[in-house]
């Protein structure tokens, strides 16, 4: 059984023409920069991404990520990491550390000169087609709050946006909550527990 591609995925096309018809305007059949409205719609659904992901979500987020040193013993920061810090910073206090001319700093010895690989926490930027749905549609709304703003002043309008983009960021918050494994005992990575269950108390087997 084969399905409609279009529900496939969602594109920046998809979420344009979303944006385009909250604001009470006719859908693109393609991304047209020339067009003023459509140019600045794109802009703030790319901001609106980056916003989001710049919080740190289970899909963006990796904990101990071995960064290494070149050849001139620096440590080089890419565009698309948008938070670095070291794994464990919470509870070593001997490195401070930041992004700082593309490179990482520590604040703490004054220097971007690395003696050895470190491990550290990262928050990833990706592309608007690699987001899962959920945050899409967040994305899509959060743009379309900004656009309704700047573009038709409307402010019913905004408030029901409003309303719109609090809902699709609980949806956010239920993946976030779903997928992320989360435990009150703080069980590190690869390590497992098992918590007891009360239907145990009745199997004599066991």
């Amino acid at each position: 059984m084969t399905f409609p591609t279009q529900f496939d995925s969602e594109t920046e096309l998809s979420s344009v023409n979303s944006i385009l018809g909250i604001i009470g305007q006719a859908p693109m059949t393609a991304l047209e920069f020339d067009n003023p409205e459509v140019s600045l719609i794109y802009q703030l659904l790319g901001e609106a991404s980056k916003d989001i992901q710049n919080e740190g979500w289970v899909f963006n987020t990796e904990k101990h990520y071995l960064l290494q040193k070149n050849d001139d013993n620096k440590i080089a920061i890419p565009n698309n990491m948008l938070r670095v810090d070291l794994h464990d910073g919470g509870t070593s206090r001997f490195y401070d550390t930041v992004k700082r001319n593309g490179v990482l700093y520590d604040k703490i010895e004054h220097t971007d000169i690395w003696k050895d690989d470190v491990y550290a926490d990262i928050v990833w930027f990706f592309e608007y087609e690699d987001l899962p749905s959920v945050f899409k549609r967040y994305a899509t709304y959060k743009a379309g709050t900004r656009a309704a703003t700047q573009l038709v002043g409307n402010p019913q309008l905004v408030q029901l946006l409003a309303a719109q983009e609090a809902q699709s960021r609980a949806a956010c918050l239920e993946y976030e909550c779903n997928q992320g494994g989360y435990t009150m005992f703080g069980f590190g990575d690869n390590t497992s527990y098992t918590s007891y269950k009360p239907f145990q108390g009745l199997n004599r087997v066991v």
